[in-house]
């Protein structure tokens, strides 16, 4: 028996059902109360007190019951009471009303309080209620409610309620999640539409991929999305024929897709993902366009595939449709490959062979410019690198915001084959693919003439200086002026370059590339002669000052008052009194004027006071900024390469051993193709774990730097075999690092292959090696968000 004073402010939840029952049986006249759950109370304080103090936060009409005495059901028995029962009863069907009115008038607050209550007290409302919160919310474009819109598909997948959800609700969420820059509920939202089996349309998720990839981690997102995807379809496994695959095959990735993926890989720097999407795409069957080959360049060039290079070079010059734009890019990627891996004589004649072109282009122009004259007002003139990207990227200044470009959800609907996303999808792609040819340096175009721009003459000469080879670069400079005139031997590249080896102090090489030049019949003014014979003064270099006044005599130079002035000051420091006498001498009957010219000194002070930047201030900068690259590390990084995609590990092995023994270190790139060579054949956890022990020794020895997509995939190496120890590793120099990790993928690897790991009750007795590998599990997947 239960006392008044226990029963007094006691709140019980009665399902209508009991209520009811309870009612009838105590004999009180009763009222069928529609099925809802119930609050009842009992309380000694009048109703209209009880109200005021305990529901002041409730909504909603409220039945109450009075009873006069107490009641008794079955096993239960109460005294009597004096006081009241109070129900709140509220109806589903008109809480949904509620909630549908409230998303018409945009009250989104009362909208998701009202939802919240439904939750409290039935569970989901109906379906079409749920889409139609998820599609207000999507459109508002407010990241809060974005954010409620995915916690809210989040839950129901989490409770097993994904038939609530539509296709056409998600897909549109996750488009807005990608052009309000959230990538990564987006392409969790893409996931679990694949997931559930509610296959979105390539035309449809192609938008979402490119919105995604105007971020780093989209881009990354985007790759792992295509791989994912396009594993479904590699090698026919799925048949066209069958009508039921008809949903699966108009998910099938195609060139658009993959060119967004790829451009996005290129413009954050995950280029061997890239490589990885390259190696499937003969798998699913994607054709390569123009955008796709000149893509597929930029990918090689990157990652040192020069062989790769030239098999697509026979596709560019044989292409009929490629643009003078696309043209650049492709030779600008040759070209820079030919430099990574020191083949200067390639470089070189490329250089040279452009020049010529060009000159031949300038001749036949100008003589058809004396046969058909030409009306300058209706001369279209050279394009400009910006007016050209506005031309290709269809509208490229077009800075609109979110809200302008977005489409509402009922436009969303009534496009059943989704071509707006499509548009847009090809456009956003235009943007990116004008940032991708934005980045070529080496090679401009006139009138459809490729030209080498100042910063390959930089690249060349501090890789001939570097290697040694002062002759060879003498040679190609003497023969560049040859096909490009300079307005004067003064201006010429050849003495900016002396100039810049005498600024750098290396004066041998500034005196060979003086010798060459007069051995060439190239006569120069006596400023380089002056420049470097008061280096040499300054550097006490005797013979070289002896060596370097002859050479000057003989090609007829006549130093300035400045040169003899350093002179006579050399010799006095040596106490050669006689010949300084002889020098002053000199100097006086050939009637120098005091004030000789300082053309070295303004150059040198010009560019130090970062005015304009010509050819002596841009190889100054590029020698003291980037260091000596070993172009060896390319050519072994490829052999290495080969040899893990044909899963030939213990060769490539033999490869790594006989790299370092030659003094290549071994880079980032070298380790990727180790590891995903050992991935790919399975079961190699301990090679890599050796392999991981050597890159923290390099990382903390070294500068050297090891990138996202080398620790993903020793990350996803570590998972797979379970190694969570040496994972937890890996997540700490990513996150310190502040590298993206894509944790819904390891997220379902684990799930996948240790889902049952370490559920049970802890053994009594463990060594320590057992409990140092369980906690390591628990810390993973407690970092994994599954505890």
């Amino acid at each position: 028996m239960l006392s008044t004073r226990k029963l007094k402010r006691q709140v019980v939840v009665l399902s209508p059902r009991v209520l009811f029952s309870l009612l009838s049986d105590s004999g009180h006249e009763t009222t069928r109360v529609s099925r809802c759950r119930m609050l009842v109370s009992w309380s000694s304080r009048p109703v209209n007190e009880f109200l005021e103090s305990s529901l002041t936060n409730l909504n909603g009409p409220t039945v109450v019951v009075g009873i006069q005495g107490g009641f008794n059901h079955q096993s239960h028995s109460f005294s009597t009471l004096a006081g009241t029962i109070l129900v709140q009863a509220r109806d589903p069907a008109k809480l949904c009303m509620e909630i549908e009115n409230a998303i018409d008038e945009h009250r989104f607050n009362d909208a998701w309080k009202l939802f919240e209550q439904h939750l409290h007290m039935d569970g989901f409302p109906r379906k079409s209620i749920v889409n139609k919160l998820l599609t207000s919310y999507s459109a508002s474009l407010d990241v809060p409610w974005l954010e409620k819109a995915y916690g809210l598909v989040e839950q129901a997948i989490e409770e097993s309620k994904q038939n609530l959800l539509e296709k056409e609700p998600l897909i549109y969420l996750s488009f807005v999640l990608a052009k309000c820059g959230l990538p990564v509920p987006a392409s969790t939202v893409l996931r679990k539409l694949i997931q559930m089996e509610q296959y979105p349309p390539v035309t449809a998720w192609s938008a979402i991929l490119a919105h995604m990839s105007l971020t780093a981690p989209g881009a990354y997102l985007a790759a792992e999305l295509i791989l994912e995807i396009g594993y479904l379809f590699q090698d026919g496994r799925v048949d066209p024929r069958k009508k039921i695959n008809a949903p699966l095959i108009a998910m099938k990735p195609n060139t658009i897709a993959m060119n967004i993926a790829l451009t996005g890989c290129l413009l954050f720097g995950t280029t061997r993902k890239a490589e990885q999407l390259l190696d499937m795409m003969p798998r699913i069957g994607i054709r390569a366009d123009t955008n796709l080959l000149i893509i597929m360049a930029h990918i090689y060039e990157r990652n040192g595939r020069r062989e790769e290079l030239r098999k697509l070079q026979r596709h560019i010059d044989d292409s009929q449709s490629l643009t003078d734009t696309q043209f650049r890019q492709f030779y600008n990627c040759l070209l820079t490959c030919h430099l990574k891996f020191g083949d200067l004589d390639a470089a070189s004649n490329m250089v040279l062979i452009m020049l010529r072109k060009a000159r031949e282009a300038r001749n036949s122009f100008a003589t058809a410019a004396l046969l058909f004259p030409i009306d300058k007002k209706s001369s279209p003139g050279p394009v400009s690198e910006e007016s050209l990207s506005h031309k290709e990227s269809g509208g490229l200044g077009n800075n609109r915001s979110n809200k302008d470009l977005t489409i509402s959800y009922e436009e969303f609907y009534r496009d059943r084959n989704f071509l707006k996303l499509d548009t847009e999808a090809k456009e956003v792609l235009s943007t990116l693919l004008v940032e991708l040819q934005m980045q070529v340096e080496l090679i401009t175009t006139e009138r459809g003439i490729l030209q080498p721009t100042e910063k390959i003459y930089v690249k060349l000469v501090k890789a001939f200086l570097e290697s040694g080879k002062t002759k060879e670069l003498a040679a190609f400079l003497i023969k560049a002026e040859k096909e490009d005139s300079p307005a004067s031997n003064d201006d010429s590249a050849l003495v900016h370059v002396i100039n810049s080896c005498i600024s750098l102090g290396w004066l041998d090489q500034a005196h060979d590339l003086l010798d060459e030049m007069r051995l060439a019949g190239i006569r120069t003014s006596s400023s380089v002669y002056a420049s470097l014979l008061k280096a040499y003064c300054k550097a006490n270099q005797t013979g070289e000052v002896t060596a370097l006044l002859r050479d000057a005599r003989r090609a007829g130079i006549q130093l300035d008052s400045s040169s003899y002035n350093a002179l006579i000051e050399f010799r006095v420091i040596q106490k050669d009194t006689k010949e300084a006498l002889h020098i002053f001498k000199e100097m006086k009957e050939a009637k120098i004027p005091r004030t000789g010219h300082q053309e070295f000194e303004m150059l040198v002070k010009g560019c130090a006071e970062g005015g304009e930047a010509g050819l002596m201030a841009k190889l100054l900068q590029e020698i003291k900024e980037e260091q000596a690259a070993d172009s060896g590390v390319h050519d072994w990084n490829n052999v290495i390469h080969f040899f893990c995609k044909k899963r030939l590990m213990q060769d490539a092995e033999k490869a790594l051993k006989k790299m370092r023994s030659l003094g290549h270190a071994p880079n980032a790139q070298t380790f990727h193709s180790m590891v995903t060579g050992y991935a790919a054949i399975g079961g190699k956890y301990i090679e890599v774990t050796e392999l991981w022990g050597e890159m923290k020794s390099i990382a903390s020895a070294t500068s050297m730097k090891f990138d996202q997509e080398l620790l993903d995939s020793v990350l996803y190496t570590f998972v797979r075999g379970g190694f969570f120890s040496r994972a937890n590793e890996v997540v700490d120099m990513m996150e310190k690092g502040k590298m993206f990790i894509d944790k819904y993928k390891y997220r379902t690897l684990y799930l996948k292959y240790h889902k049952t790991l370490y559920k049970g009750k802890t053994p009594k007795i463990q060594t320590e090696s057992l409990v140092k590998k369980r906690e390591a599990a628990l810390t993973f997947k407690k970092w994994l968000g599954l505890n």
